[in-house]
């Protein structure tokens, strides 16, 4: 049997549950103010986190209270089904004891998990502004490591300088309104990214639930069709950002690239969300990115808003 370590004076740990979305909400935005200036998550976001698949709820997540405060919040999933394990994690400032207990629970669960996948060791990612609150030379203490950054890029919008544009000769764009739509939408995006950094594959079904399906507005998802090549790029957007609209993936299929598919879905987006009343838009895009990515995002005016790290940990399964 497993022996769990024993928490700091004064706070108590539990699993996180449905219930506890509006306080974590709470403390991710708060820690947002210190990091990026500004409380930038949503509550749907969290939601969808708590509701994650792979999520075990009873054992992947953990609250860290100080009496009724949250004071740390961690979540762990497991994507690969092999090595590759993921983690989120948030704890206050000032409270580097929960912190250090808190990065000792998820590390043993991380190896565990792996361990029941059958692999030998475990690679656990992370993602951490690169102004954190968290302190980066204890993690690095701990044996993690920053390993890839991620750009977030945002442009300002209006109706007068962002109209929909019409779409190059030979394509046609259509929102995801039928069952259809959204498994070509999903293929393409999964062919698009599949040779990507951290890639996993995600089958139609789980891509659902990342997407949180049930909630989801497809008509803020729209597929590029090629004549004489097919559906060939999509981009998936949404509107629950406090701070801007938000395009979470835009992928073009190899065969397709160098067409101008990439940057018209953009000014759709640009155009559809300008039209919408919406004044900013943003995305995340990875710095090493082959496919010139950055370069599109930069060329049709997007700026840098705040960068992000992937951090590493390796341990051994049986550690």
């Amino acid at each position: 049997m497993t022996t769990l370590p024993t928490p700091p004076p004064g706070i108590t740990v539990r699993p996180a549950t449905l219930d506890d979305a509006d306080a974590v909400c709470a403390l991710l935005n708060e820690i947002d103010l210190l990091e990026i200036g500004r409380a930038d998550t949503s509550l749907t976001e969290v939601e969808a986190d708590l509701r994650h698949p792979e999520v075990d709820l009873e054992r992947d997540s953990w609250l860290l209270l100080d009496g009724g405060r949250l004071v740390g919040y961690g979540l762990l999933w497991d994507d690969s089904g092999h090595e590759r394990i993921d983690m989120d994690q948030y704890t206050l400032p000032d409270r580097q004891q929960v912190f250090g207990h808190l990065f000792d629970l998820m590390e043993a669960r991380a190896v565990q998990r792996a361990a029941l996948n059958g692999a030998p060791r475990a690679v656990v990612h992370m993602h951490l502004t690169t102004k954190p609150t968290t302190d980066v030379d204890v993690l690095r203490g701990r044996g993690w490591r920053p390993v890839r950054r991620y750009n977030v890029l945002t442009r300002p919008l209006s109706p007068a300088a962002d109209p929909v544009p019409s779409p190059p000769p030979g394509v046609t764009l259509r929102p995801c309104a039928a069952e259809e739509d959204r498994r070509s939408a999903h293929a393409v995006l999964q062919a698009s990214f599949a040779d990507h950094f951290d890639f996993q594959p995600r089958t139609y079904e789980q891509w659902l639930h990342d997407v949180d399906a049930d909630r989801a507005d497809w008509s803020l998802v729209w597929i590029a069709h090629v004549d004489g090549i097919g559906d060939a790029a999509a981009v998936r957007t949404h509107d629950n950002r406090a701070s801007s609209g938000w395009i979470s993936n835009l992928g073009v299929l190899r065969e397709a690239r160098g067409r101008g598919l990439g940057g018209h879905l953009l000014r759709h987006a640009f155009g559809h969300y300008a039209a919408m009343g919406r004044d900013r838009m943003g995305l995340g895009v990875d710095t090493d990115n082959g496919s010139g990515a950055l370069a599109l995002y930069e060329g049709h005016g997007m700026t840098l808003d705040f960068a992000v790290d992937t951090w590493e940990l390796t341990r051994p399964a049986g550690s």
